[in-house]
């Protein structure tokens, strides 16, 4: 399973650092905008899928990214 990344929209700014940051290409700048006229990034996993490396989460100076890691499974 892999990682999911959260964007808080109405915090970003459009900056596209962490479009490219993402080393397996899981986020956009989108097409539509925000209430104070940003168009912003999207999270769309690529054929890669999102590895939860953090490093959009990372990039972002607006703090509006949090990368959520799936739970591993413990072994017994």
């Amino acid at each position: 399973m892999s990682a999911k990344v959260e964007i808080d929209t109405e915090r970003c700014k459009g900056c596209g650092l962490c479009v490219e940051a993402c080393p397996r290409g899981c986020l956009v700048m989108g097409k539509e905008f925000n209430s104070q006229g940003y168009a912003f990034a999207v999270f769309e996993p690529g054929a890669k899928g999102c590895s939860g490396c953090g490093m959009c989460m990372e990039m972002c100076p607006d703090m509006a990214i949090t990368v959520i890691r799936p739970r591993r499974k413990r072994s017994a």
